[in-house]
């Protein structure tokens, strides 16, 4: 099974249109998954949960740009009795599919509590077309399916369409709440599948490979060990905030716009490299380094001699699963650490080295309850004591996935993949609250990307090319300075 569309962002269609039109499949019956006798119980909500659900609640209409999404061909083509069967023993598997959130406490966020069923029924859309059609239509249905909202308190977070042709399935598209998986457990889930496909079942993965379950991190989360690591996380957080540079972009691109044009568009911009992609492991192993501390080491040193502020501050977005249970888990794990960088523009190897021991520990401590550490974040910046924090940094690889495939390896010098670099504006976002600058890194077919959001009132889409440009040469630079060729 792969994945033809895996993207976090969402839309905002609803209904049965798209943006692209009318879907050209035909309606069939709506079909349903039953479960029965499955894991159940109640309790509080995990911080991760927590999280997310304020997020999602707030964007309002414009929450569904959250839910994850999948459209994926199926090879071969199966009835549709052994696709529901197949996913009937994925929700056995994992409790986030199946787990409802009800706000219960005066502001209904502190006594958010989750509820996992252990018996259900979940509707199954399915649309019949001829094969020639099934691509488009699946991905009709998908945004369809992950166009709407969730109803936490009273639907599973999770929903599935069939594609088919002449009587078997070719597509299985799925949508889901990023309350239920953040990318990093989307990814368990599809291995998951493909294994239960192949004939395992939920009871004998669980058992060869045990998975932390929402409940249990909220077990553990409640306990007086994990009220200390949440206190010991956001005492962390405070102390980066209060030390960190109070502006890092000294020179905004238009600092009249952010008050003038509140409606403004954040353009996007991709940055597709094949000689990224190598460059950055020879550049790791000849450092003693991970390739992600390569990348971010290299952003904060490009950052830092553009914005005019030796010192820099990301967010990242960090997995949380460094236990193997937690490594196993489909659920929404990730939330942010706090990465303060300082004399991040002096020199570029002495940024990346550095940037391993301080990602650590910002590591460390991405744990926490956010809503009470947004609470003392507040009175930080009420205060004027607090760094700016607007600049967002998430390496959406997946460590269990092993090194890049770069089809080019050992292939090419670095000189002429230098030459191969694809730069791109793919869209524009609405205004983010305090975003300034936001980075992925995302993998594709033999290359590395690096996808860019920025406010245009802070950096100008020549800024941002800039910045992205400057990432890659300084990678591909100590590279080549190091005799890579």
């Amino acid at each position: 099974m792969t994945t033809s569309s895996a993207d976090g962002t969402g839309g905002t269609g609803g209904g049965k249109s798209t943006a692209g039109g009318q879907s050209t499949g035909r309606t069939a019956e709506e079909r349903t998954i039953r479960l029965d006798s499955a894991r159940a119980g109640t309790g509080p909500a995990t911080w991760g949960q927590r999280a997310i659900w304020g997020v999602v609640t707030r964007l309002g209409d414009d929450a569904p740009r959250y839910n994850l999404r999948l459209d994926l061909p199926l090879a071969p083509p199966r009835t549709a009795a052994r696709v529901l069967a197949d996913l009937t023993e994925l929700l056995r598997m994992h409790d986030s599919l199946r787990t409802r959130l009800l706000p219960n406490g005066a502001d209904g966020v502190d006594g958010l509590e989750q509820v996992v069923d252990g018996s259900g029924e979940l509707p199954v859309e399915v649309r019949e077309c001829s094969e020639a059609d099934a691509p488009a239509v699946g991905a009709s249905l998908m945004e369809e399916l992950a166009g709407r909202s969730f109803d936490h308190a009273r639907e599973w977070p999770f929903r599935v369409g069939l594609v088919e042709c002449g009587g078997l399935v070719h597509r299985l598209v799925l949508a889901a709440s990023h309350t239920a998986m953040d990318l990093w457990g989307e990814g368990r889930m599809l291995r998951d599948l493909a294994l239960i496909e192949e004939g395992e079942s939920a009871e004998a993965l669980l058992r060869a490979r045990p998975a932390l379950q929402p409940l249990e991190a909220a077990e553990i989360q409640t306990s007086p060990l994990g009220r200390r690591r949440d206190e010991g996380a956001r005492r962390y957080w405070c102390e980066r905030l209060t030390a960190g540079p109070k502006r890092i972009f000294l020179n905004p691109a238009d600092p009249e716009r952010a008050a003038t044009d509140p409606g403004r568009m954040f353009p996007n911009a991709l940055l597709h490299s094949p000689a990224l992609a190598v460059a950055v492991e020879r550049v790791a192993e000849k450092l003693g380094v991970s390739d992600a501390a390569v990348l971010l080491g290299a952003a904060s040193h490009q950052l830092a001699r553009m914005s005019g502020s030796s010192d820099v501050l990301f967010q990242v977005v960090v997995s949380n699963r460094f236990q193997p249970a937690a490594a196993e888990s489909v659920s929404t794990m990730a939330q942010e650490a706090v990465f303060l960088l300082t004399d991040a523009d002096k020199d570029f190897e002495d940024a990346v080295r550095r940037t391993r021991s301080v990602s650590f520990s910002a590591f460390r401590h991405a744990g926490y309850d956010k809503w009470a550490l947004e609470r003392e974040v507040a009175r930080l910046v009420e205060r004027g004591e607090a760094a700016d924090h607007s600049c967002w940094w998430n390496d959406t690889r997946d460590p269990a996935d092993g090194p890049f495939d770069t089809v080019e390896r050992p292939g090419a010098p670095l000189g002429e993949l230098a030459g191969r670099t694809v730069f791109s504006w793919p869209t524009e976002f609405l205004p983010r609250v305090n975003v300034s600058v936001a980075v992925d890194v995302l993998t594709a077919p033999g290359a590395l990307e690096l996808c860019m959001t920025a406010d245009p009132a802070v950096l100008s889409r020549e800024g941002m090319e800039r910045f992205l440009r400057g990432v890659e040469e300084s990678v591909i630079a100590e590279a080549t300075a190091r005799g890579d060729e």
